[in-house]
C-alpha cells in the first residue's frame, strides 16, 4: 500500500467557501428556487468535479460553437470554455424569467445585466464571472418579484370573485324578497298571511276568520293601497290615521303583512276577536 500523499493541497474554510459560492453554484442554486420558472426556452448545465457539459439544450451548444452533447457522449468544459458556456445558460435562464414575468414586474435591471452579458465570447476570468453573478442575482430578484406579484394578483382576483359573488347572492335575495313581498300584497296573498298570523298569534280558527274576511273585505276589499276619500283611513285595516300602522314597521304604506299585523292589535285590543269587531261593524257601520 503506496503512502499518503502529502504535497496534495489542503482544503482552507476559506478556499471551501470560496468553491460553494462559486458561479455555477450560484446558478445552480437560483435554478432550484421554487421562485424561478423554468421552461423549454431555459438551459442545462450539469456540473460535476469543475467540469461542464452540455446536455439537452440545444441553444447552449450553438452559442458555444459547438454540437449538443448526446445521453452517451458530451464534451466536457474546464476554465474559459466553461465560463462561457455558464454565460449561455445564465442568459438563457433570465431571458425566460424576463418573458415569463408578472406584466407589473419591473424587468429592466435583468435586462440589463442580460445585456451586459451579450459579448461573454470576449470575456472570461472574472470579469465574467461577476457579470453572471449579477445576472443570476437580478433573475432571483425578478422571479421573486414576480411571484409575489402573481399573488397579489390571484388574491385581488378571488376578493373581487368573492365580492361579485356575494352581490349577486344579495341581488337574489333582494328579488326573492320583493317577489314574496309582491305576492303578500295581493288579495289572495293577504288574506293567507292574516289567516296564519290569526291562528299563530291568537288562536283564531276559520270562524274568527270568516268574520274578519267579512270586515276587511266591507272596510277595504283587502287592498293595502286603500284609503278613505272622506277620512283618510288607510290599508287594509283602514287606519286613520293611516301612521299608526308605522308602530310595527316603517313600510306601513306599502307592506300588506305590516298592516295585517297592526290590523290583527288593533281588533284583539279593542273588540277581543274578529266576530266582536264585525258585529259591532255591522251595527255602528264602523269598527
Amino acid at each position: 500500500m503506496t503512502g499518503r500523499n502529502t504535497a496534495l493541497p489542503t482544503t482552507t474554510a476559506s478556499t471551501r467557501r470560496e468553491a460553494l459560492n462559486s458561479p455555477s453554484r450560484r446558478l445552480r442554486r437560483a435554478l432550484r428556487r421554487p421562485t424561478t420558472l423554468i421552461v423549454g426556452g431555459a438551459a442545462v448545465l450539469a456540473v460535476a468535479g469543475g467540469i461542464a457539459t452540455v446536455g439537452t439544450q440545444p441553444a447552449i451548444g450553438e452559442a458555444l460553437g459547438m454540437p449538443t452533447a448526446s445521453a452517451t457522449s458530451a464534451p466536457a468544459l474546464g476554465g474559459t470554455a466553461l465560463d462561457r458556456a455558464q454565460a449561455a445558460a445564465t442568459i438563457a435562464t433570465a431571458q425566460t424569467v424576463v418573458e415569463t414575468a408578472n406584466d407589473k414586474t419591473d424587468t429592466t435591471t435583468l435586462e440589463r445585466r442580460i445585456g451586459a452579458l451579450d459579448d461573454y465570447r470576449k470575456l472570461s476570468g472574472a470579469a465574467l464571472s461577476s457579470r453572471i453573478s449579477s445576472t443570476v442575482d437580478a433573475a432571483s430578484d425578478v422571479a421573486s418579484a414576480s411571484a409575489t406579484q402573481d399573488k397579489r394578483d390571484a388574491d385581488a382576483k378571488a376578493a373581487a370573485e368573492a365580492a361579485a359573488q356575494k352581490a349577486a347572492a344579495e341581488k337574489a335575495a333582494a328579488a326573492e324578497a320583493a317577489r314574496k313581498q309582491a305576492a303578500a300584497n295581493t288579495v289572495a296573498g293577504a288574506k293567507a298571511t292574516a289567516s296564519s298570523l290569526a291562528a299563530s298569534e291568537y288562536g283564531w280558527g276559520s270562524d274568527q276568520f270568516q268574520c274578519l274576511d267579512n270586515l276587511w273585505t266591507k272596510e277595504s276589499g283587502w287592498n293595502y293601497r286603500a284609503v278613505n276619500a272622506n277620512g283618510g283611513a288607510t290599508g287594509i285595516p283602514q287606519a286613520l290615521p293611516g301612521s299608526k300602522m308605522a308602530t310595527i314597521a316603517a313600510d306601513w304604506q306599502t307592506n300588506a303583512t305590516t298592516q295585517i299585523t297592526w290590523g290583527l292589535q288593533y281588533i284583539s285590543a279593542s273588540y277581543g276577536t274578529p266576530c266582536a269587531a264585525w258585529a259591532h261593524s255591522q251595527a255602528s257601520n264602523f269598527y
